[in-house]
């Protein structure tokens, strides 16, 4: 942590949602004039697209049918806590781009599925903006977790999860159910062992829970609408969280115990803009102080 080059971190699994979460945070940035570095959780995989495709068909053969984005022999942990420790000390770092389609890759004439060299983290700017699949990771190497002074979880519940991965991949990326089944059960152990701990980790969680049946994600049409959802917001330390202002300014929330507000799924990016605007604040202030010191 720390007050001179601080670090927002946004963690949850591969169709959970942070993409969106990423947004509501950008629009902060660009309304209170923070100059954020962009850190894509992607990048730090080990293996470009083409070289995943041979690693998982060797493990395969070798009988490891668990092999998948999710786990420490696939990304580049190390490197991410490098970069999260160097950031925090000097606000410098190595970063690169994963593109992950022929837009993204177009302005840099490489092939898509494939890493960008490295590079410095631009220099001056206010923080460094993390969204990805391991931003909590705790293991007996490294300790990700320590370092963001703000890590945010987004969490579905699991079959809404499945439904968004689903359809995600489905319709955007042109697999069919059955190969992304396999992907679901393939990385199971993963998930379990390096996904699922990192909440424990983490300052606040969202967690959308869908008021409609989803009791067999893989034969949903479509992914339950902000509308058909709820949202449940936990504060690891509620101290300073005025919960009567955001009932107040939320209609129909409530708080479910003392540390948890739930809110209406189409709220849930006001939610976040009440929620993160103050600590994006404080922590400019915080900044501008120890710059000043």
């Amino acid at each position: 942590m720390s007050e001179r080059h601080p670090i927002i971190a946004i963690t949850g699994s591969s169709g959970a949602g942070t993409t969106s979460v990423t947004r509501t945070f950008e629009n902060i940035f660009r309304r209170e004039n923070v100059n954020a570095a962009i850190i894509e959780g992607d990048s730090f995989h080990r293996f470009d697209r083409k070289e995943m495709k041979l690693k998982a068909a060797e493990a395969e053969k070798s009988g490891n049918m668990n092999f998948s984005h999710f786990g420490a022999e696939n990304n580049l942990f190390a490197e991410l806590e490098t970069l999260f420790r160097d950031y925090g000390t000097t606000g410098t770092g190595k970063r690169r781009k994963y593109l992950h389609d022929m837009e993204e890759a177009a302005p840099y004439k490489q092939e898509p599925g494939t890493f960008t060299p490295w590079e410095d983290v631009p220099a001056n700017t206010d923080l460094l903006f993390y969204e990805g699949l391991h931003g909590a990771v705790v293991t007996p190497e490294v300790n990700i977790a320590q370092h963001p002074d703000l890590l945010i979880g987004v969490v579905p519940v699991i079959n809404l999860e499945w439904i968004q991965k689903l359809y995600r991949d489905k319709k955007q990326r042109g697999y069919s159910t059955e190969a992304v089944t396999d992907t679901i059960l393939r990385r199971m152990p993963d998930y379990v062992n390096y996904i699922c701990p990192q909440f424990m980790h983490t300052h606040v969680n969202f967690q959308r829970v869908p008021m409609v049946d989803t009791s067999n994600p893989f034969i949903a049409r479509d992914i339950p609408s902000a509308d058909e959802s709820m949202v449940v917001i936990r504060f690891s330390n509620p101290k300073g969280i005025d919960f009567q202002y955001l009932r107040n300014m939320i209609n129909d929330s409530f708080m479910s115990r003392a540390n948890t507000i739930v809110v209406p799924g189409g709220k849930m990016e006001l939610a976040m803009q009440l929620i993160f605007t103050p600590f994006v604040w404080r922590m400019m202030e915080r900044r501008k102080r120890a710059l000043a010191a």
